[in-house]
């Protein structure tokens, strides 16, 4: 028996909420039913979904997709968010591949960690994720007097047309996920 339930894989084996089921389902139907994606999808599945507020009633659906198939969904990701968000109206899909954060070695121990396992790595990786169709060419920190730092991210604006609509939605999903303010714009071009 082939069902919903081959689309989700939970770590030690626990249930998936109501909304991951529905966001499961929706890959279960795209693979049955979109002959472009059937064959990408077959061996494709996810680890969790999360429904984040952005703005008003806006809200942004968060796939978390395993590490090891992150290049598999990166091939299908444009066409895969198309129909998701068809499926899921009013809604932004980011997929996002699931990291995990080491904690330092102790002391004396001869155990490295290695850089991708940092905090640094995974939210820099992370950020990369969230933007995906379009490609990060710069980033700048701003260091508030009060203490309060922002980040501005540029995105390359050759995307414009696939991400513009999107980016307070990056924005709330990152705050969400790293605890970091972020603004994300493209870069202006003088004529």
């Amino acid at each position: 028996m082939y069902t919903s339930r081959k689309k989700i894989h939970k770590d030690k084996d626990a249930e998936p909420t109501e909304f991951e089921e529905s966001v499961a389902q929706a890959f279960f139907d795209l693979e049955n039913t979109n002959q472009d994606l059937k064959s990408d999808l077959k061996d494709l599945y996810i680890n969790s979904a999360v429904q984040v507020d952005v703005s008003g009633s806006r809200k942004a659906i968060v796939i978390h997709v395993p590490y090891r198939l992150r290049k598999a969904f990166r091939k299908v990701h444009v066409k895969l968010v198309r129909e998701l968000e068809k499926k899921f109206s009013g809604k932004d899909v980011i997929l996002i591949a699931t990291r995990r954060i080491l904690r330092p070695p102790k002391k004396g121990s001869a155990v490295q960690r290695p850089r991708s396992r940092t905090l640094t790595a995974v939210h820099e990786a992370m950020l990369e994720d969230i933007v995906l169709p379009a490609e990060i060419v710069g980033k700048r920190t701003r260091y508030r007097l009060d203490g309060s730092k922002i980040m501005k991210v540029f995105l390359d604006p050759k995307e414009r047309n696939n991400t513009e609509y999107k980016l307070d939605a990056f924005s709330a999903v990152y705050r969400k996920l790293a605890g970091k303010d972020v603004v994300f714009e493209f870069p202006v071009t003088e004529a």
